[in-house]
């Protein structure tokens, strides 16, 4: 176990399993195309979109990745805080728990950011190309040697402005049993630049309030499995719960803001306003 990719006991047999309707292979395969040919226009679209200013930029993104989510056939519900339209000076770090591959869309179909991810990302057909294109930090999360850089690497992202979405938790997790705890890090790049840190809660249903297994991206499992369940999947809903700020200076440390971050995801927040919902 490292101190940026933590072993989560989760596995596709045991977690990723559909309770609900499925649809018919014609319908799925349409929605594969879909979702996959909007990936890739956003691959060539990124040096264009790169031209544009700061404001122009994420709108556009987030307009882009949600219609990413909604071409896999999975509605997008967005509840919690409304989130102004400037960055702070000092930048925002962004915090989720991690699913699947939908959160990264899914976190950028409200706050579009440049992301922290493993370096074997980088090498995905379509969406590694994409994640670099579009400003990814790729960490080296099985060496420990290169913590120090990573963190000094998120840290410079937020002093020069940038919004930076991390997954503390390390690793994908199914959620049933609550989770990874958030490795305290990110929390330091925070802490020295001075930002803010923005939890966010992401979470993934079937009709009703079954948890969507569907979704789940954990293990071993291939992409292209994953992706297949997904849009073979009726009835799938995403949710992203903005909660309010946490500011770094808040906390004595940084596995104290860790702790408020991760205890601020994991509670229910259920007298939280809907800042908008989209179906």
């Amino acid at each position: 176990m490292s101190a940026w990719l933590p072993a989560a006991p989760c596995t596709p047999q045991a977690c990723a399993r559909h309770e609900g309707a499925r649809r018919a292979p014609l319908p799925a395969v349409a929605l594969l195309l879909a979702g996959c040919a909007l990936t890739l226009l956003g691959v060539l679209s990124v040096p264009a979109v790169l031209l544009l200013g700061p404001s122009r930029r994420d709108r556009l993104i987030r307009r882009w990745a949600y219609a990413v989510v909604r071409a896999f056939g999975v509605r997008v519900r967005v509840t919690g805080c409304p989130v102004e339209g400037a960055r702070p000076p000092a930048g925002e770090l962004v915090v989720a728990n991690h699913v699947s591959w939908l959160d990264i869309p899914l976190v950028a179909a409200v706050l579009p950011a440049r992301m922290v991810a493993k370096s074997e990302i980088r090498a995905w057909p379509l969406l590694g190309p994409l994640a670099a294109l579009g400003g990814t930090l790729f960490i080296e999360r099985d060496r420990l040697r290169a913590l120090p850089h990573a963190v000094r690497a998120v840290a410079g992202a937020l002093a020069a402005g940038s919004r930076v979405a991390v997954f503390p938790q390390g690793s994908t997790w199914c959620g049933r049993s609550g989770g990874g705890r958030f490795r305290p890090a990110a929390f330091q790049a925070a802490i020295d630049a001075g930002s803010t840190v923005r939890p966010v809660r992401i979470s993934y249903r079937t009709t009703g309030t079954n948890a969507a297994g569907a979704t789940v991206f954990v293990g071993d499992d291939p992409l292209a499995a994953s992706l297949w369940r997904v849009v073979t999947s009726a009835g799938l809903t995403a949710e992203i719960r903005i909660l309010p700020p946490v500011p770094a200076d808040g906390e004595p440390d940084r596995r104290a803001l860790a702790r408020a971050a991760q205890s601020a995801v994991a509670s229910d927040r259920a007298n939280l306003p809907a800042a908008s919902v989209h179906h």
